[in-house]
C-alpha cells in the first residue's frame, strides 16, 4: 500500500499529511472545548444543586427557629412559663385549679399554656402534631388532628417513651419515634420531629419536652424554584442519618450508613454518585445531594452531541476539500507530465488544455508558447536549411565536382584567348567565377553577393546574345552589407533567360532594383519578354501558396524563395507575381529589414 500509493506519490503524502493535521487539531480543538463545556455544564448544575439544598435547609432552619422561638417566647412571659411549668410538674386538674385560684387572687387571667400551643398550630399550616411531655408525670399532652386537645399517660407496660424521652433530651430535628406515634395514635408518615427541653426556671432542670411533628412533604415547597432545573436526589438526614426527607419518595426512614463518612466532603464521588452535603450542627440535620455522573452528563449530552456532529462536519470537510483540490492540482500536473513525455518522444504538435491563470495554468501556458517557438524556429531555421540545400543541389545538380570543372573551365578559358576567341574567354570567365561563387561559402553573405551573382549570370548570356540582352542593377548603397538569402535574386533571372527572353528581337532589357519601403525591403526584378498566359499566371501564383512540393520546372526557383522567405520571416514577406502576356513580367520579393550585424547562411 505504502509503494503503491505513497511512496511515488507526492500528492497522496500531501493529501495524507494534511487530512491528518487538520483531523487532529479539529479533534484536540473540540476535546477542549468539550471539556470546557461540561465542565461549566457541571459546575452550573452543582451550583443548582447547592442552591436546591440551601432552599432546604433554610426550610428546615426555619421551622426550627420558629419551635425555638416557641419555647423562648414561654420563657419570656412570666405567667406563661409559670403555668406551663405547673403544668409538666403536676396532674393536668391541679393545673386547672392553679389557674382558678390565681384568677380569684389575683382578679386577672392567666396564661393558657393549651391555648397558646393551639394558636401556634393554627399559625403553622406544615405542623401535624404538637406535644408537651411530662418527665415526673410521665404523661403526654397532644393536639389530636391539630385542634383537640388530649391527654395519655406513658407509664404503662411496654411502653418506651419515658425511655426514648431520656435519651433524646437534646434539641434537634429527627425522625418521629415510634413509640410515640404509637402512643398517640398517629400513623407513620412522611414527618419530621424537632424536640425542645422545658425546663424550670427556678430551678434550672428539665421538667420535660415539646415536641413538633412537621409535615415532610411541606419541604417541597422550598423546591418550587429548582424543580425544574435540579437533578438526582435531596435527602434531608438526621444526626442518626434516617432519612427525613427524600425528593424520590422511596428512602423516608430507612437509614443510609454508607453517606455517614461524606458529610464534610463537596462533591465526593461514591459508588458512582457525585455526593455533596450541607450540615446543620445545632438543628443536628444534613441535607444531601445525590446525583448520578449519568445525570451529570445529561446536563451537557446535548452540547457534547453538537459538538460531535459539528466535528464530523469539519473532519469531513478537512478531508474531502483538500483532497478534491490537491487531486485536481494532481491531475493538472500529471497532465502537464504526461504532455512533457509526449514532447520527449518528438510530439510537437502536443498541448497543454489549462486555461486557468494560476501557477499551473502559467506553467501549461508557457510549455504551449515554447513549442509554439520551437515549432517556428524548426520551420524558419531546420526546414528552411533544408530548402535552401534542395535548391542549391537542385541547381547544382549537374556539377558534380564544382572544383574540377572550375579549373577545367579555366584551362579553356586561357585557351580561347590564346586562339584569339576573347568572347569565349570573357563567357568562361564569368562562368567560372559563378560557379566559384556558388562553391564557395561566405560566412555572411549580403546583397552585395547575391547581386554580383546577377551580374555574372547576365554577364554571361549578355555575351552569348552578342549584346542583344541589356540589363540595370540599381541598389540602395547603405542596403549592400545587410545580410540575405543566397540564390534569392539569382533564379528569377534565370527563369527570365529560359522562359521569358525574345531571343530573336534586338531589344531584350531586365532591369534589378533594390530599396527601402517602410520597415521593408524590396526587390523588383522587371523585363519586356514575353509575358505569362493569364491561366498559366494564376496557376503560377497558386502553386506559390501550396504549403508543400514543387509546382514543376518552371516555378521551382521562384517557390523555392518564396517558401524560404516565408519560413525564416512569415507573412508578408515572399514572393509576388505580374505578368502581361507579350509586355512581359515583374516580379516583387519582399525582405524584412535585418540588422546589419545578423547573419544569414541559409
Amino acid at each position: 500500500m505504502y509503494q503503491k500509493y505513497l511512496q511515488n506519490n507526492m500528492f497522496n503524502r500531501f493529501i495524507l499529511i494534511v487530512s491528518c493535521i487538520f483531523v487532529a487539531t479539529i479533534i484536540v480543538f473540540s476535546s477542549l472545548t468539550l471539556m470546557l463545556i461540561s465542565q461549566s455544564a457541571v459546575q452550573r448544575q452543582m451550583d443548582i444543586q447547592r442552591k436546591t439544598m440551601q432552599s432546604v435547609s433554610e426550610f428546615v432552619e426555619n421551622k426550627y427557629q420558629s419551635v425555638q422561638d416557641m419555647m423562648r417566647d414561654v420563657y419570656r412571659d412570666g405567667s406563661l412559663a409559670t403555668n406551663t411549668t405547673y403544668l409538666l410538674e403536676n396532674p393536668y386538674n391541679q393545673y386547672v385549679q392553679h389557674r382558678l385560684d390565681r384568677y380569684f387572687s389575683e382578679d386577672q387571667p392567666t396564661a393558657n399554656v393549651v391555648q397558646y400551643f393551639q394558636n401556634k398550630i393554627d399559625d403553622d399550616s406544615d405542623i401535624r402534631s404538637l406535644m408537651l411531655y411530662s418527665a415526673n408525670q410521665q404523661v403526654m399532652y397532644y393536639y389530636k388532628d391539630r385542634t383537640q386537645f388530649e391527654i395519655v399517660s406513658t407509664n404503662a407496660a411496654r411502653s418506651f417513651v419515658p425511655d426514648t424521652m431520656v435519651l433524646d433530651e437534646d434539641s434537634y430535628v429527627s425522625v418521629p419515634n415510634i413509640w410515640v406515634l404509637k402512643t398517640i395514635g398517629m400513623a407513620r408518615e412522611p414527618m419530621f420531629s424537632i424536640r425542645v427541653p422545658v425546663s424550670n426556671k427556678s430551678l434550672l432542670r428539665n421538667i420535660g419536652q415539646v415536641l413538633v411533628y412537621f409535615d415532610s412533604e411541606s419541604i417541597w415547597k422550598s423546591l418550587d424554584s429548582y424543580r425544574k432545573d435540579f437533578k438526582g436526589t435531596i435527602l434531608v438526614l438526621s444526626a442518626q442519618n434516617d432519612v427525613i426527607f427524600d425528593s424520590s419518595g422511596k428512602g423516608y426512614g430507612t437509614k443510609y450508613t454508607a453517606l455517614q463518612d461524606v458529610h464534610a466532603d463537596e462533591g465526593t464521588t461514591l459508588n458512582g454518585m457525585v455526593v455533596s452535603s450541607m450540615s446543620q450542627t445545632q438543628g443536628g440535620y444534613s441535607v444531601v445531594s445525590l446525583i448520578s455522573k449519568a445525570e451529570l452528563g445529561q446536563t451537557y449530552s446535548s452540547s457534547r452531541n453538537t459538538i460531535v456532529t459539528v466535528a464530523a462536519v469539519c473532519i469531513l470537510f478537512a478531508v474531502l476539500l483538500p483532497a478534491m483540490f490537491i487531486s485536481s492540482f494532481a491531475k493538472r500536473t500529471h497532465r502537464i507530465i504526461r504532455f512533457t513525455r509526449k514532447v520527449k518522444n518528438g510530439d510537437f504538435d502536443a498541448r497543454i488544455s489549462d486555461n486557468r491563470d494560476d501557477e499551473l495554468g502559467q506553467i501549461a501556458k508557457s510549455f504551449n508558447d515554447m513549442l509554439d517557438e520551437l515549432n517556428r524556429y524548426i520551420d524558419q531555421v531546420y526546414k528552411a536549411e533544408i530548402k535552401q540545400k534542395h535548391t542549391e543541389f537542385a541547381t547544382l545538380e549537374a556539377r558534380v565536382n564544382p572544383h574540377f570543372l572550375y579549373n577545367t573551365l579555366e584551362v579553356i578559358r586561357m585557351r580561347a584567348i590564346s586562339t584569339g576567341a576573347k568572347d569565349v574567354g570573357e563567357m568562361i570567365y564569368s562562368l567560372s567565377v559563378l560557379f566559384k561563387s556558388y562553391v564557395r561559402q561566405k560566412e555572411r553573405y549580403t546583397f552585395k553577393d547575391e547581386l554580383e551573382a546577377c551580374r555574372m549570370y547576365l554577364e554571361l548570356f549578355r555575351i552569348r546574345y552578342s549584346d542583344r540582352l541589356a540589363y540595370t542593377i540599381d541598389c540602395e548603397p547603405q542596403l549592400q552589407t545587410l545580410p540575405v538569402l543566397k540564390m534569392s535574386l539569382q533564379p528569377v533571372i534565370e527563369n527570365y533567360i529560359l522562359h521569358g527572353m525574345r531571343t530573336g528581337n534586338n531589344d531584350n532589357v531586365i532591369s534589378i532594383r533594390v530599396f527601402r519601403e517602410e520597415h521593408h525591403i524590396r526587390a523588383v526584378l522587371a523585363d519586356n519578354g514575353k509575358g505569362i498566359p493569364a491561366g498559366k499566371l494564376a496557376e503560377l501564383q497558386a502553386n506559390l501558396e501550396k504549403e508543400a512540393g514543387s509546382s514543376g520546372s518552371e516555378s521551382f526557383g521562384l517557390r523555392s524563395i518564396h517558401e524560404r522567405l516565408r519560413l525564416m520571416y512569415g507573412k508578408p514577406y515572399g514572393l509576388e507575381l505580374s505578368s502581361e502576356e507579350g509586355a512581359g513580367t515583374v516580379v516583387t520579393i519582399t525582405f524584412p529589414m535585418t540588422d546589419e550585424g545578423e547573419a544569414h547562411n541559409v
